[in-house]
């Protein structure tokens, strides 16, 4: 309390004692697979579609992040983390890196920079360095012209200088056939006057690479790669790998890496407790194939993963086609459109996902009848209604964690609470305290029942809050520990909808009368 010697008027500001708790994000997604550009291993969030090209370029042939990445933002996710897997680490060098995927063989250095041809162009591909137009130029601006089989088939006017717009590698985004890079530990200068040939880069990100290691993936917490990389980033709720497939329709990894790399995601899931794995199952699989290897060769069980079948048509601009790429990325962002116009109490099914012209194979109920009991989601094209997910269940075995939106729900709830509450520790353990947590938790969870989160007609039927001296014994406090017992009975969705129809006769409502 202040000391007060001198009479006068004195204002105070006091703590009412009302923390409320805020609802955290519940569409933050991460996506590991390869790019043609950007930063390797290391988590980079975008928020929309063009910052994802700006950063990690656009389609790639024979690859699926990119496409994952584009169905997400399409069906309405906002924000994403993108980890780029397949080159060097953190501190290594792109061109003499074992195993770089996507990368020309061996770059050139013009200045401070690094050149090389991007992934799938062919031979006969070289740079030429020129003097700009117009009269008395900068120091810093040259001409950079791409030559292919000897002609002049991209021009750029650049500069070295990082905080213009005409900067050498914003420019060189653009480009078709080149990418450029800043030399490290060199200094950015303009090149001399000359031609450099680049070498071929035909093969598409993986290719060349005898087997691309499951820890490739995996990564390490410690190094921050791979899964490990996001461990640190506690905004993600859902972790999809689209390009583990693309590895292993190229043999780059065989079945039980796949197995490996899937059971790697579920266990980040596991450890962090307040994410989901969106899962891909293999191409060119059948009803009955699927059901095999979901039981056999991938008998997974856990409640923070998920798996949808079977992938979708999309147009590539890359190829000019239409083609097929798994559901991930689509479905991540069909979870976050969900999320946002209904809530994450709202199971992510029977929503149509955007940008979904065909499928690999239009299931029958009598095929998804193999499938639904066995956690396996499927997707199914309905004459009129499109391509929707029809089915919202996780691969646990435990009914009580059968329901994705279940999952999910609790995620939501255990991390609003945790961080809507830090303001408890080291405050002091008594009944004052007890009845704060008791009414802010209880004032969190009222408002998720009125959004429709809950079960019950009465507050008191979706939920308790327990925190007093029946859970609080003096041993408790004396260990410095509060507990607060928290229960809540989450909606689950009418997956089975049951008319019964029956025929009746008139005759005893007439003889009632």
């Amino acid at each position: 309390m202040p000391s007060y010697l001198t009479p006068g008027v004195y204002v105070e500001e006091v703590q009412s004692g009302a923390r409320p708790i805020e609802g955290v994000g519940t569409a933050v997604a991460a996506f590991v697979g390869f790019a043609e550009t950007g930063p390797f291993h290391q988590p980079t969030l975008v928020t929309n579609w063009d910052q994802y090209v700006q950063t990690f370029g656009t389609f790639t042939a024979d690859t699926y992040l990119t496409h994952a990445v584009y169905g997400f933002f399409a069906n309405g996710g906002g924000a994403a983390y993108i980890v780029r897997i397949g080159g060097p680490a953190q501190g290594a060098s792109a061109s003499t890196a074992p195993g770089a995927v996507g990368q020309a063989p061996a770059p050139v250095a013009l200045g401070g920079f690094l050149v090389s041809a991007k992934s799938g162009t062919s031979a006969d591909l070289s740079v030429e360095i020129a003097d700009p137009e117009g009269d008395s130029p900068p120091e810093d601006r040259f001409r950079l012209l791409v030559r292919q089989a000897g002609k002049v088939v991209e021009t750029y006017d650049v500069s070295t200088r990082k905080n213009v717009k005409g900067y050498l590698v914003t420019q060189a985004r653009d480009s078709k056939l080149i990418q450029v890079a800043e030399q490290p530990g060199t200094a950015q200068s303009r090149p001399e006057k000359q031609t450099v040939a680049l070498a071929p880069a035909t093969g598409a990100p993986g290719s060349g690479v005898a087997r691309l290691d499951a820890s490739e993936y995996v990564g390490d917490a410690a190094a921050r790669t791979g899964f490990g990389g996001l461990e640190s980033i506690d905004e993600i709720t859902m972790v999809a790998v689209p390009d583990l497939m693309s590895a292993f329709q190229r043999g780059e990894i065989d079945a039980e890496g796949v197995k490996t790399v899937q059971l790697a995601v579920i266990s980040h899931c596991e450890q962090m407790g307040d994410r989901v794995a969106v899962l891909d199952t293999p191409p060119g699989m059948n009803a009955q194939q699927v059901r095999n290897w979901r039981n056999d060769e991938a008998g997974y069980d856990s409640r923070y993963a998920t798996l949808y079948y079977p992938w979708v048509k999309v147009f590539d601009p890359a190829a000019g086609r239409n083609s097929l790429v798994p559901p991930s990325g689509h479905v991540a962002g069909v979870w976050a459109r969900s999320d946002g116009e209904r809530g994450v109490h709202k199971a992510p099914a029977n929503e149509v996902i955007r940008g979904a012209v065909d499928l690999e194979i239009r299931l029958s109920k009598g095929e998804q009848d193999l499938l639904n009991p066995i956690g396996v989601n499927c997707v199914r094209a309905f004459p009129g209604r499109g391509i929707r997910i029809w089915g919202a269940r996780t691969l646990s075995s435990d009914p009580a964690w059968r329901y994705l939106n279940v999952r999910r729900l609790f995620n939501y709830l255990e991390e609003s609470i945790l961080l809507g509450t830090q303001w408890v520790v080291f405050e002091p353990n008594d009944d004052r305290l007890w009845s704060s947590i008791r009414r802010n938790v209880t004032a969190f969870l009222t408002e998720e029942w009125r959004r429709g989160a809950l079960f019950g007609r009465t507050a008191e039927e979706a939920f308790y809050v327990r925190c007093d001296r029946s859970n609080n014994p003096q041993e408790s406090i004396d260990l410095g520990q509060v507990v607060c017992e928290i229960g809540v009975a989450p909606v689950k969705p009418a997956e089975f909808v049951v008319f019964r129809l029956a025929q009746f006769s008139d005759s005893t409502s007439l003889i009632d009368e």
